[in-house]
């Protein structure tokens, strides 16, 4: 799910105490019943630490929250994202890392080689604090680690998931723009514009008019 940033939140990452009060604030927008569950964010950013997007990619129990990697990359490729932040809260304050918070991490960091996004941080927050896996020097640690090194097959599977996520958003993109094409046609249409003055204003074929209007 989509998470757009609030008026005044800040658009530029310049360190993760900009992180903490954008995520904070999202966190505060829950519900009491939801703010006591766990949610796992990415933020995606450029190489100029501007935020890309924000997106919940999971929303667990009190306890705990289930995340696959792909789930959490697969945005980061859409959007062109060469850097990801993950954030996830513990509901009852406590900030510690547990063994499946840094297992995850180590994933992400493993799967973000593979993809070529720096996986650069990861924060564990509450409505009053928060803690860096980078401050602390945890992610230095993990990014030494060997225990998730992927085999060739696991890496030629995430590279074919890149893939077909790139075709995916080429198609969208295909689709945006045919379905906008198909607006401006009608509306050419209703004002009597052949449809081979169509083509010449948009720069395609009378065939290809005729079969952006039949377009479902």
């Amino acid at each position: 799910m989509d998470i757009k940033l609030a008026k005044n939140d800040k658009r530029y990452i310049e360190g993760t105490d900009d992180v903490y009060n954008i995520m904070k604030n999202v966190l505060l927008r829950d519900n009491k019943i939801d703010q006591e569950k766990e949610h796992f964010w990415i933020v995606g950013m450029n190489l100029a630490g501007y935020i890309l997007y924000i997106e919940l990619i999971a929303l667990g129990s009190y306890k705990s929250v289930d995340v696959e990697p792909m789930n959490v990359f697969r945005v980061a490729v859409m959007k062109n994202a060469s850097r990801v932040i993950a954030v996830h809260n513990h509901p009852f304050g406590r900030l510690s890392p547990s063994v499946t918070d840094k297992d995850i991490t180590d994933r992400l960091i493993q799967v973000g080689r593979i993809l070529n996004i720096e996986f650069i941080d990861h924060l564990i927050i509450s409505p009053l604090s928060y803690i860096s896996f980078r401050s602390i020097g945890l992610m230095d640690e993990l990014e030494k680690s060997l225990k998730y090194v992927p085999t060739y097959q696991v890496v030629e599977q995430i590279r074919k998931e890149e893939q077909r996520i790139a075709r995916d958003k080429i198609k969208f993109a295909q689709d945006k723009a045919n379905a906008e094409k198909k607006v401006l046609i009608n509306a050419l249409l209703e004002k009597q514009v052949s449809i081979e003055n169509i083509a010449k204003i948009l720069e395609v074929t009378p065939k290809q008019v005729s079969k952006i209007i039949n377009m479902q």
